[in-house]
């Protein structure tokens, strides 16, 4: 029986605050302070992990640890993903490290294409990645962004076919949008909104800026 669990759920669950379910699964950001906090931050993490036969992605800089967690054999967020997320929230707390939301955000590269078989071998080969799914590939080492490409009918000259996915918290998407206005950019489709805003830089290069995922994203 699948423990998959939906991002409304796991909002609502207790000792979830210091995670937002993003593009690619659940992520959290402590600020450390230093390596030697951050290190033994990644061992309490190990602890729990190995307890609890379920192991997250770390990501240890000098100040800070960035951690998701997604369940491969669902590729989706799941029941396990939740009560490691509290494990390791907990483990933070008896160190003395704080989370911080708004550090939270995935990346994903989008590339529109005509003929998407032949699109996808290029960029399989020159980022030397992997396929996953139907149109997508995806870093081995899971260090660089997935590259997502979506089918369109015709070319489109008039704009470009290579844009950037940001997911962010719901909490911090107006405030993200204000910042891109203001360094210049604006607003070419809201008509999704709020599932997602594209936005454009003073040249046309175009950006998806889409909040944490909501239940309409998720699919067991």
């Amino acid at each position: 029986m699948s423990d998959a669990i939906s991002p409304r759920e796991f909002r609502a669950a207790d000792g979830t605050a210091d995670w937002r379910v993003v593009g690619d699964g659940a992520r959290a950001w402590f600020d450390t302070g230093d390596f030697a906090t951050g290190a033994a931050l990644v061992a309490a993490i190990g602890r729990a992990a190995e307890e609890l036969e379920h192991h997250p992605d770390l990501d240890l800089r000098y100040a800070g640890l960035a951690v998701r967690l997604v369940s491969h054999d669902l590729g989706d967020i799941s029941r396990r993903d939740l009560e490691l997320a509290r494990r390791i929230s907990q483990a933070a707390s008896e160190l003395g490290v704080r989370a911080d939301p708004s550090r939270v955000q995935s990346i994903q590269i989008a590339i529109d294409a005509v003929d998407v078989a032949a699109v996808r071998a290029f960029w399989q080969a020159v980022l030397g990645y992997e396929p996953r799914d139907e149109a997508d590939l995806e870093d081995a080492r899971a260090v660089g962004p997935n590259v997502w490409i979506q089918q369109i009918e015709a070319r489109r000259p008039e704009r470009n076919t290579i844009h950037i996915d940001v997911y962010v918290g719901r909490d911090r998407i107006e405030e993200r949008i204000a910042a891109a206005l203001a360094a210049g950019g604006r607003i070419v489709r809201d008509a999704d909104a709020p599932e997602w805003w594209t936005l454009a830089d003073p040249e046309g290069n175009e950006v998806d800026l889409a909040p944490w995922r909501d239940d309409s994203e998720w699919s067991a």
